[in-house]
């Protein structure tokens, strides 16, 4: 009762088949592929970019002092 035998697999292949048509499939796999390789390459180049600011602004203060300004709230009770 709890798996499926290979005529219900043949049965749900059928079924898709109908559906969605031999030329379908391929189709929808390739738009996949195609989803994931540009998620991929969206990924490298973020890291890319990160990295890269990340040298210049390393390089923007070489030698420097860098000073910021902190606000402090102090009050008393």
């Amino acid at each position: 009762m709890g798996s499926f035998s290979i005529w219900h697999w043949l049965i749900v292949l059928a079924v898709v088949l109908l559906l969605f048509g031999r030329g379908k499939i391929p189709e929808l796999m390739g738009d996949v592929a195609k989803g994931i390789k540009s998620f991929k390459k969206g990924m490298k180049d973020d890291e890319e970019s990160t990295q890269a600011q990340e040298r210049r602004g390393l390089d923007d203060h070489s030698g420097q002092t860098v000073q910021r300004e902190t606000k402090t709230d102090k009050t008393t009770v």
